[in-house]
């Protein structure tokens, strides 16, 4: 392997912008910064990072305000009748997750229908679906 040798023979690199066969602008055009000798560019990347707002932490909103949204068909169909229901035992079931390590406010919703007795404590409802935890026999703390 050491002793393999290319082909082809080695081409010297042309020197452009120094006399000879390639006329007065030697191929880098006329004026500007792309035809200077020891020409530095800025780099383009550094427009686009200066664009960006300079506030601390922009990308990462917090989520903490975030209300979850959940429909009476979810609780109809993962829990029994007479079950005691908290975003905490949502959440450990996996039926909501954590934000920020902490469990989020849920609100319910009535969407589908509530057949079962059920006690639900630590939510936001919206009216209808109060109206049906209520009309199912279900309590609200």
């Amino acid at each position: 392997m050491h002793e393999i040798k290319p082909v082809h023979k080695t081409k010297s690199r042309k020197r452009v912008g120094r006399g000879g066969k390639r006329g007065t602008y030697s191929g880098r055009g006329c004026k500007g910064q792309k035809s200077r000798a020891g020409r530095k560019l800025q780099p383009f990347m550094r427009e686009i990072i200066k664009r960006f707002p300079k506030t601390r932490g922009y990308r990462h909103e917090t989520r903490l305000n975030e209300i979850v949204s959940l429909n009476l068909t979810v609780l109809e169909k993962n829990f029994e009748s007479g079950a005691n229901i908290s975003p905490a035992i949502l959440a450990e079931k996996g039926i909501i997750r954590k934000i920020g390590g902490k469990t989020p406010k849920v609100k319910i919703l009535s969407k589908g229908e509530l057949t079962k007795a059920l006690t639900l404590e630590g939510f936001q409802f919206s009216k209808t679906a109060q109206q049906k935890v209520e009309k199912a026999g279900g309590t609200i703390k």
